[in-house]
């Protein structure tokens, strides 16, 4: 642990106060209609088809090679941690909540991917170094590839083109539309121009880069705007999404990293980036196909500023950990 209480309480205040200002901003330019929250889509093109992939294929690629093949086990556990947690969150939606799959999968996605992007950087840089950033782009990749074509299939099959198809090419359509979206394969591409270790010219990085660098705030923004258009509910859906988010996904990393024998360092990098609030890549997927669930929405505000407290436990907690 390389920071005392008030050091740590700067950290959290300094990562994720600037998360909640670009939500609330969002938010009420969208409530005073200074901007129009019912018509966002312009905005999600150009953050899911450009700005998100520039800034994944940059943050990926640029890892190097022998770091990432050291980050396999780490990989192995955030995959099996994500998905239980997005797998049972979209059961719990589904089967309790009575709620479509669209509108499950999206609350899925929201407490299943932590806003690695724009916390995990900031946050485990502060805490333990820069020898961390590694992990956080494993984490980001690691999310990419499991949950972001899922969630983007099952929203796919939801849409009226792919509705009248027969069940299996169903599943055939809306996987490959999932996996041709720039999201899916930037990363990809990402993994790979880092294993060949593939070197662009400098003009190119620094194009990637500039549009890489709107992603968080436009996604904050636009997320806020998504929010206004809805009602903040703080009910028992959210309260659960919140438990399940900020409390049982990081517990279920660190029982998962004790059993398999990860070591250390490792440990404490994974588990608070699963106790990150809840990411906006499912909010902002649901967007394009007409599926914002008020519980999603209201989850992220929730899961961000209840993490000021519970990150702040789970370092304290993760600072006592030894063997």
């Amino acid at each position: 642990m390389k920071c005392g209480l008030f050091e740590m309480i700067n950290i959290l205040t300094n990562s994720l106060v600037p998360i909640f200002v670009g939500l609330l901003l969002g938010y009420a330019a969208g409530l005073r209609k200074i901007v129009d929250n019912k018509d966002v889509k312009g905005l999600i093109t150009f953050l899911m088809t450009f700005a998100l992939p520039c800034s994944m294929f940059v943050i990926i690629a640029r890892t190097p090679q022998q770091l990432l093949w050291g980050q396999v086990k780490s990989a192995v556990v955030l995959a099996i941690v994500y998905m239980a947690v997005f797998v049972a969150t979209y059961y719990a939606s589904r089967n309790l909540g009575k709620d479509t799959a669209a509108n499950s999968i999206v609350l899925a996605s929201t407490i299943g991917f932590p806003n690695t992007t724009g916390v995990g950087f900031p946050l485990l840089q502060a805490v333990y170094g820069p020898e961390s950033s590694v992990t956080v782009a494993v984490a980001l990749a690691v999310g990419a590839f499991t949950l972001t074509p899922i969630t983007l299939a099952i929203l796919e099959a939801g849409t009226s083109s792919c509705r009248t198809l027969p069940h299996a090419a169903r599943i055939r359509t809306s996987l490959w539309r999932a996996l041709k979206k720039p999201v899916f394969w930037a990363p990809v591409l990402g993994v790979l121009a880092a294993v060949v270790k593939l070197h662009t010219p400098v003009y190119f990085d620094n194009s990637l880069i500039i549009l890489g660098n709107a992603t968080e705030g436009t996604a904050l923004f636009v997320t806020g705007l998504i929010a206004s258009a809805q009602r903040f509910n703080l009910n028992w859906g959210v309260g659960w999404a919140i438990l399940g988010k900020n409390v049982i996904q990081p517990a279920l990393c660190l029982a998962i990293a004790l059993l398999v024998g990860m070591p250390l360092e490792q440990t404490r990098y994974i588990v608070l980036l699963c106790a990150l609030p809840s990411g906006f890549f499912g909010i902002l997927f649901g967007e394009s196909f007409n599926a914002t669930p008020a519980v999603a929405s209201s989850s992220l505000i929730a899961s961000t500023v209840l993490g000021i407290f519970t990150l702040a436990g789970w370092i304290v907690l993760l600072s006592h950990l030894h063997w």
